[in-house]
């Protein structure tokens, strides 16, 4: 990464984590409510969470897809090709999602993503402890953010998936993070797009980053906020194994 890029990206986290300490500093004063259901929090470990909101949290647990990792509800029999990844033509060999993107964890998502809620990161880690399958899918890998093209990330003032990944590594074991993607076409959103649209969209977008390496004898994992089509995720993956990677694999924070 080049020093430009590094000071760039430390000066949005550091703005991110400014934020995250004001509202602290806040909390201090006026009591924290649920950001989902509006009223005050359980005495259960949550920060922004009340009893009710994380009731409506679905954790991703086996059976799943082992390509996308929505989950296969009811008891299941033989093999069953998941809808999400029938035209995916995947890149990567395996994925995994931490929550289903409703009720709660979209919620989650929204508050991170579009409102500058970094704060909702000590829900997710405390989430994170209790779906040890998806920590233990991450364990000893590298772990490569999507990334947001510049002018993106400066309005927002940080990258989300940047976020997770950092926070994903810091409670897995021997999971480090590396940011070597760039987005190289400020591509529009994908939020209203079908799915070939959304390969579409993305289709030639990004890029190593100036100086990256890759290393074929190491697992790499794509980390993103939402898995939706992949088709995010698999352009990521396709710049990694042009560049010679031998193992990718996706990782979310939700799938839906």
């Amino acid at each position: 990464m080049s020093g430009q890029s590094s000071l760039e990206s430390l000066t949005l986290q550091t703005l991110a984590l400014s934020k995250e300490v004001l509202r602290g500093m806040r909390d201090l004063v006026f009591p924290r409510d649920c950001l989902v259901t509006g009223i005050g929090l359980d005495e259960d470990g949550h920060h922004y969470l009340s009893g009710e909101a994380v009731r409506n949290l679905y954790p991703i647990r086996s059976p799943h897809c082992q390509t996308c990792g929505f989950p296969f509800f009811g008891e299941l029999i033989g093999t069953r090709e998941c809808p999400h990844c029938i035209e995916l033509d995947p890149d990567f060999e395996q994925g995994r999602s931490l929550l289903l993107a409703r009720d709660t964890g979209r919620a989650l998502i929204h508050e991170l993503k579009y409102r500058g809620g970094a704060y909702v990161l000590s829900d997710i880690q405390r989430i994170l402890a209790d779906v040890p399958e998806f920590r233990t899918f991450l364990e000893g890998a590298t772990l490569i953010p999507v990334p947001l093209h510049r002018k993106r990330q400066r309005k927002r003032g940080f990258n989300q998936s940047l976020l997770l990944a950092e926070l994903f590594a810091r409670e897995v074991n021997e999971a480090s993070v590396a940011n070597i993607l760039c987005r190289t076409r400020n591509t529009s959103s994908q939020t209203r797009l079908k799915r070939r649209e959304r390969h579409n969209n993305v289709k030639n977008a990004f890029a190593l980053r100036r100086g990256a390496i890759i290393d074929s004898g190491i697992r790499y994992v794509l980390i993103d906020d939402v898995f939706t089509t992949g088709a995010t995720l698999n352009a990521c993956s396709k710049v990694l194994r042009s560049a010679g990677a031998g193992q990718i694999d996706v990782a979310t924070l939700a799938h839906g």
